[in-house]
């Protein structure tokens, strides 16, 4: 009568430990971890972010955004400083979900003015992930008296197998985005190919326009 509890504690204590690496970004790692993540969007989107984290529920870091709009000549360049929270986190048998929040300042510079603008972001993300799916959900929003820009992100994700910890982790992402402000046209959707093992992760694919989308990220 015991032992299938005991079992069950077991199983979920090790699910735990293999799915907060499993198949999202994050932008905390684990307690004193370092992430860095680079994302590459042909034509519109640019990303560098270091976050350090040194407890298990909160980071800080900084990063840099470029975006460049496919309807006219704006552009922006932003560098910020950025304090993340792991708001809520769930770990059951088989599955885990998250949800964080972030906010933070910096400069921007921007193709109407030439000149420094004071910018301000702040954002939500949300995920559900078994070892064979995940779904995740991101808003962020960068602001100034110049621009204001939202980035929406949706990501649906099925693994073909369920892999073991410390092995190679394959899955096929479909990813929908949208940037407001004038920034992009529409709604853009990306099919890619995300592989991890142990502390590098790397995603790469294409929009249905056929432009190139990647993501490096590395936990140390």
């Amino acid at each position: 009568m015991t032992r299938a509890p005991r079992l069950g504690a077991a199983a979920a204590l090790a699910v735990a430990a293999v799915l907060p690496c499993i198949s999202t970004a994050k932008p905390i790692a684990f307690a004193q971890g370092t992430t860095v993540m680079a994302e590459y969007g042909a034509g519109t989107m640019e990303e560098l972010q270091v976050f350090y984290a040194p407890r298990h529920f909160y980071s800080v870091g900084f990063g840099h955004l470029a975006l460049q709009s496919n309807i006219d000549e704006r552009s922006r360049d932003i560098t910020y400083a950025r304090f993340n929270y792991l708001v809520k986190r769930w770990n059951r048998e088989g599955s885990q979900a998250n949800v964080f929040a972030w906010g933070g300042a910096g400069s921007a510079q921007t193709s109407e003015t030439g000149g420094a603008q004071f910018t301000w972001n702040a954002g939500l993300q949300m995920d559900y992930e078994t070892r064979r799916f995940y779904s995740s959900v991101k808003s962020e929003l960068q602001e100034s008296s110049v621009f204001s820009h939202r980035i929406d992100t949706l990501q649906i994700g099925f693994a073909p197998y369920a892999h073991d910890y410390g092995g190679l982790a394959t899955w096929v992402v479909v990813q929908g985005r949208r940037i407001t402000g004038e920034i992009q046209d529409g709604t853009e959707a990306a099919l890619l190919l995300r592989f991890f093992k142990g502390a590098i992760w790397l995603e790469a694919g294409a929009t249905t326009d056929g432009k190139l989308q990647a993501m490096l990220m590395l936990n140390f």
